[in-house]
């Protein structure tokens, strides 16, 4: 975890929050897990909010970069930086458009079992500002 935390300091100051935002916006989003449903490896894995990718992109895994989706209306918020022990391979997930509690719901879904995954939050903006 500590090899994820120092690259969360280099990340936050160094992505491009913008340009991803105005992708996301031009793009748009799939939704290919939605809120409530089980993932389709792991059955007992339920998604706390919905969670897809976007279209025409290309993550570090070769898919998608994968997004999670809350019911906000406030742009990209934050990632998270992953690291899957199953797979052995780290990429982001971007959050858009999601609140604080749909934030923490998303950071404790992928911190679950660190045996598997774990990941580092990387927030745009301070958290105090997104209660506001």
């Amino acid at each position: 975890m500590a090899r994820l935390a120092m690259i969360r300091e280099s990340t936050a100051a160094s992505f491009r929050w913008t340009q991803w935002e105005d992708l996301i916006r031009e793009r748009g989003f799939t939704i290919d897990r939605a809120k409530g449903t089980a993932h389709p490896d792991h059955p007992s894995i339920i998604y706390p909010i919905n969670y897809g990718f976007i279209p025409g992109t290309t993550a570090s895994d070769g898919h998608a970069v994968d997004v999670f989706v809350g019911t906000a209306d406030n742009g990209l918020v934050g990632l998270i930086i992953t690291a899957d022990y199953r797979k052995f391979d780290r990429e982001f997930k971007l959050l858009y458009n999601c609140d604080p509690v749909e934030i923490y719901l998303v950071n404790g879904f992928i911190n679950f079992d660190r045996r598997l995954m774990e990941g580092e939050l990387v927030l745009r903006r301070p958290m105090r500002e997104l209660w506001m």
